[in-house]
């Protein structure tokens, strides 16, 4: 009997190794094909996938067919793994054997980690894979309106351009005529400050003449003095041009 309860034990751990060496496969193959979609997508850029003359290999359409497929094997392995560790979880409690009671708890206990493991990566690689679905189906709708939109009104589209780059032209001559501007209200405030530094200046040497007469005296002399020699010379430089040109013409 206890040969063939520990039989019964061994079946069913050799059923979830297998079962969890197939989850394994299958969820690394899972998310290749996630990888896959949205790197395509990526490489499409500007390109509607569905419309495009030169479809990749997997384009969208047999990419998701491939999606349900995998999700679906996936779910079942799921269900048929969540069903060995069900009884896994019978035999311990029917298990006769107290001593050996603590090492299966313990064995079905990483079994069940291993199983939620697997069933989380899975929801969360399904979760990302629909959502870049839907990401790029949203984007080839918007494409495929802005190329209607372009072939139903090339008119349209002409003058609208032709309006748009007038428009930028008108912003640009703003631009400009702001920054010239700001440079001439710059320069007439330095100009104005310059101004009020030679007021300054001028004010504080009124002052300083003003307070000291005998230092203003002393300058207005000294100009009398330079202004006579300039005459004196001058006098004499034009009596020596007029003996010159007399004796010259003598």
């Amino acid at each position: 009997m206890a040969a063939g309860t520990s039989n019964y034990w061994e079946d069913l751990r050799k059923q979830a190794r297998q079962l969890e060496n197939e989850l394994d496969l299958k969820l690394v193959s899972f998310s290749k094909l996630c990888t896959s979609y949205s790197h395509s997508g990526t490489r499409d850029g500007g390109r509607d996938r569905y419309s495009s003359d030169t479809t990749p290999l997997l384009n969208g359409s047999s990419q998701d067919r491939m999606f349900e497929t995998m999700a679906i094997e996936i779910e079942q392995l799921l269900a048929r793994l969540t069903g060995v560790n069900d009884k896994m979880a019978e035999y311990t409690h029917s298990a006769g054997v107290p001593s050996l009671n603590a090492a299966l708890m313990h064995t079905l206990q990483r079994h069940r980690d291993i199983l939620q493991d697997y069933t989380h990566e899975f929801h969360k690689t399904k979760a990302n894979f629909t959502a870049i679905r839907e990401r790029e189906n949203l984007m080839g709708s918007v494409r495929k309106d802005i190329e209607s939109y372009k072939s139903g009104s090339g008119v349209n589209n002409r003058r609208t351009e032709l309006f748009l780059k007038e428009h930028d032209h008108l912003r640009n001559s703003d631009r400009l005529i702001e920054e010239t501007i700001s440079i001439a209200m710059a320069t007439k405030e330095n100009m104005t400050s310059q101004r009020g530094m030679l007021k300054s200046i001028h004010s504080k040497m009124n002052t300083l003449a003003n307070r000291f007469p005998a230092v203003n005296s002393l300058i207005q002399r000294i100009n009398l003095r330079k202004r006579r020699d300039s005459l004196i010379l001058g006098g004499v430089i034009g009596i020596c041009t007029i003996l010159l040109l007399l004796y010259a013409f003598h």
